[in-house]
């Protein structure tokens, strides 16, 4: 029985994606797997219908948990409190409670630079990454204080190290961490947790960002001390379900980098 078994998580960005080689490639799948391994029931939400219908049939079929999809997208020019209350109830209605949040959709035009950088393109990032996140955490919050749960954030080395040609990315990821930080001290008295992580993962994303951005990529992309790139599920999503478990309660407000040794700081 897992530590998850008859709890519910929420993952935004949970649909499947697969890398040129058929494998998995994308770290929102890789984090579905880890909890559906420890028996939560999952709430996934994305752009693309196709991806979360994917991830539901394989989630279901291998592991025997229950998996709700839901097309969301916090974009310009909508009703963004809509758009995720909507997933909220429907967490609500089909499980009947919230214990973890993992805020890890995100789009951006990185290898466009700062000077090129178009306000769509800018709008783009900070809607789908900051915006979400806060929106994701207010709308979940009474939910996760009746079930002193868990959020797990998704910053990035773009922010962390001001990577060439992802001004917008870096800017919405930066942010999300001062977001976190504020409610790690807001939170705290009512048992939650709120944490980020900063992932160096081989995903289909970072594979498309090669071939479409091949300057931006040799800039910033780098082979870690650790001689791989990290696995979606091992070594990402175990490090997110740890964060959601009992043995890190304790822990708040901090930002982990997994990028095998390349996010060393002071």
């Amino acid at each position: 029985m897992g530590y998850f078994e008859g709890k519910t998580v929420i993952v935004t960005g949970g649909g499947k994606a697969t890398l040129k080689d058929g494998s998995a490639g994308s770290i929102g799948y890789g984090i579905d797997v880890a909890f559906a391994k420890e028996g939560a029931s999952l709430v996934i939400t994305g752009r693309n219908p196709a991806k979360l219908d994917a991830a539901k049939e394989e989630l279901e079929r291998i592991y025997g948990i229950r998996v709700l999809p839901v097309v969301a997208d916090v974009a310009v020019g909508q009703d963004n409190e809509a758009v995720v209350q909507h997933v909220v109830d429907e967490a609500i209605r089909v499980f009947g409670r919230i214990d973890a949040l993992v805020n890890n959709a995100q789009a951006s035009a990185s290898g466009v630079t700062l000077a090129d950088h178009t306000m769509d393109q800018f709008n783009l990032a900070i809607y789908s990454g900051l915006y979400a996140a806060f929106l994701y955490m207010q709308k979940c919050y009474p939910h996760l204080k009746e079930t002193k749960g868990s959020v797990v954030n998704f910053a990035s080395g773009a922010g962390l190290f001001g990577n060439y040609g992802q001004c917008a990315y870096a800017a919405a990821k930066e942010g999300i961490r001062g977001l976190t930080r504020v409610a790690a001290t807001e939170w705290g008295p009512d048992g939650i947790n709120v944490n980020i992580v900063a992932p160096l993962a081989w995903t289909a994303a970072l594979e498309g960002f090669k071939d479409a951005y091949p300057e931006a990529y040799e800039a910033n992309v780098h082979m870690p001390p650790m001689g791989h790139y990290g696995d979606v599920e091992q070594e990402i999503g175990r490090v997110v379900v740890q964060l959601c478990g009992p043995d890190f309660k304790y822990m708040t407000g901090e930002t982990l980098t997994l990028e095998g040794g390349l996010g060393q700081r002071p």
